[in-house]
């Protein structure tokens, strides 16, 4: 059968074929990708249009979509996607491509700049256009930066010669603080002095200033004003009340310019943004909160979460934020299925769990239940996640289920033996903290003890379990002779390497200086001179051969490097891992 052709000539085609083979092996690469969109763009000289080949269109559309699903947040490529697709098929297929566009990255001035200037070109209908350009002030209106949007706005109705509606516009910008606030202003007021007061001030507030004006006139003794002169004392008002606006939107204007003259990339890239960057954007956050504008704070959230994609510590702190906010469960919703579906990568599932919490906590058990297991579908064996299932049952039908949980897992073939070995620890935990019976729990370590020699988390966590049982004075000698036990097994048995082993000794150290009995220090001095003494006083399950590749009396090879590192790998919750941010870091911020 033959291969299939992609468009343009022979060798086009074969780069195409070359380039999305590359897209396949490593979706992550985003050079590949600019790569792919580039060539399918070149196809046919390069000017893909309605009488290119059937092929070389399709390869363009498919290259864009696979692309932009990717990474839906680069505004100038959605634009390109809708020059190309206008070229193609026309204003409707582009306007489809703005919209999927503009509902990708809502926060874009620039995309909503150039769908409302395409709008304008390709449509007759000022209401249609009108109505597109409101859809986008309420989405960027408020950005610091944008002056682009607002003067395409504006633009618009001088070609309408719609005097009234500039004016309107006018009067809603010049309360937004935003870097050319004052350019708007200047025009505003110079408009404000030809229009009729009625436009100027609502009825009540217009109605007030007459009142006022015409109680000053009865004082005068030289005869009533006439009504020119009453209504330019009531604009000299009116200008008076425009200026205080003025000065209230300088005012917010300058506390903001301190952020905003701090925000370096104010677009999305794959690559890492540094840390004066994500410092700045926090202090901007802190900043919008405190102002208590339930608007202006989730537009710059919005805004921070473009620059921001990759970085999980603003998904958590939005979706936190918008939890407190007084009935927005469905917008807390839609921010933890964002970040699960778009931005955070399988391999930092936290925010994908804290979903899944969120779903259990709005009684959503069955969706909560599918998180966990669309997580594990992708990242089978993942320690967090089945403890994290597990419990999840444990809370909504009980012990049984949780422990039904682990045992599925361990007998899986997808998951490896040191991701088994600490489910077993959970599973024994679970029989010794939640049921409450010891021996159970103490029988599953010593069931499965031969199956996990090499795993550090096991054994740790089976001298954790021993320590941690109540002893007196008449059965000491009992918790003594387990422990001791489970000592001389990981010393003997275990096939770990000899620093591990040093390492899990001192539980065994610590118990006998700190509950030992008379006779604990000859056995504390044993076990030190057998561990830390030289070569000739090592019993040979201890000793390390001086010949290189020799450990244990065993030839290394029996266990490589690989195996022992993963053996050493030791088990947490994403919600313990929150590590202070230190405020002067400098330096590219890795994606976390």
């Amino acid at each position: 059968m033959a291969d299939f052709h992609y468009g343009g000539t022979e060798e086009e085609s074969a780069e195409i074929k070359k380039l999305n083979a590359e897209v396949l092996e490593n979706p992550d690469v985003f050079e590949n990708w600019e790569k792919l969109v580039r060539a399918s763009e070149s196809l046919e000289g390069g000017t893909i249009n309605r009488n290119s080949s059937p092929q070389a269109i399709a390869t363009a559309r498919d290259a864009y979509d696979r692309f932009l699903a990717k990474f839906p947040l680069l505004f100038g490529y959605w634009k390109k996607y809708a020059d190309l697709e206008f070229g193609i098929a026309g204003s409707e297929a582009a306007e489809m491509v703005f919209e999927r566009g503009v509902a990708s990255i809502t926060t874009s001035v620039d995309l909503w700049t150039d769908y409302c200037s395409f709008k304008v070109e390709t449509s007759h209908d000022p209401e249609v256009i009108r109505e597109l350009f409101e859809r986008g002030a309420t989405c960027v209106g408020l950005d610091f930066l944008a002056h682009p949007f607002w003067d395409k706005y504006l633009e618009f109705e001088e070609r309408l010669e719609a005097q009234d509606k500039i004016f309107a516009i006018l009067a809603r910008v010049i309360k937004i603080p935003m870097h050319q606030y004052a350019r708007y202003f200047e025009r505003f007021r110079q408009m404000s002095h030809a229009r009729p007061l009625i436009e100027l001030l609502p009825a009540d507030i217009l109605a007030q200033f007459r009142a006022e004006v015409e109680a000053d006139n009865l004082t005068f003794q030289t005869g009533p004003k006439g009504e020119l002169e009453i209504e330019r004392e009531i604009r000299t008002k009116i200008d008076n009340l425009h200026l205080e606006t003025f000065t209230k939107t300088q005012t917010e204007t300058t506390k903001r310019w301190t952020y905003e003259s701090e925000v370096k990339r104010p677009y999305f890239h794959v690559t890492e943004l540094d840390h004066p960057q994500l410092a700045n954007w926090r202090k901007y956050l802190d900043f919008e909160e405190a102002e208590g504008d339930y608007t202006r704070a989730v537009f710059l959230y919005e805004r921070c979460l473009v620059t921001c994609a990759f970085y999980d510590e603003f998904w958590f702190r939005y979706a936190r934020w918008m939890s407190g906010q007084e009935g927005k469960q469905e917008e807390v919703r839609n921010i933890y299925q964002r970040a699960s579906a778009l931005y955070v990568p399988i391999s930092r599932p936290g925010i994908r769990l804290q979903y899944a919490y969120f779903e259990e906590m709005s009684d959503r058990v069955d969706v909560a239940r599918d998180i966990h297991q669309a997580i594990l579908d992708r990242l089978p064996g993942h320690v967090e996640t089945i403890i994290s299932w597990a419990n999840l049952e444990r809370r909504q039908v009980g012990l049984s289920a949780a422990i039904e949980v682990f045992k599925l897992q361990i007998d899986s073939p997808a998951v490896d033996i040191f991701s088994k070995a600490a489910l077993v620890v959970e599973w024994a935990y679970l029989l010794w903290k939640i049921q409450g019976s010891v021996d159970d729990a103490r029988q599953v370590f010593q069931t499965n003890l031969q199956w996990y020699l090499q795993s550090r988390h096991f054994w740790a966590k089976y001298f954790e379990f021993e320590l941690a049982q109540p002893t007196g004075l008449d059965k000491e000698a009992e918790h003594f002779a387990r422990i001791k036990d489970i000592f001389s097994s990981m010393i003997e048995k275990s096939r770990m390497n000899l620093e591990t082993k040093k390492d899990l000794a001192n539980y065994y150290l610590t118990y006998l200086q700190e509950r030992g009995t008379k006779e604990a220090m000859k056995e504390f001095l044993k076990i030190d001179r057998e561990l830390y003494g030289p070569l000739s006083v090592q019993p040979t399950p201890i000793k390390v051969s001086p010949t290189k590749g020799q450990e244990n009396g065993h030839p290394s090879s029996e266990i490589d490097e690989a195996t022992l590192r993963k053996g050493e790998v030791q088990y947490t919750a994403y919600f313990r891992q929150h590590a202070s941010v230190l405020p002067n870091a400098q330096g590219l911020a890795a994606f976390l």
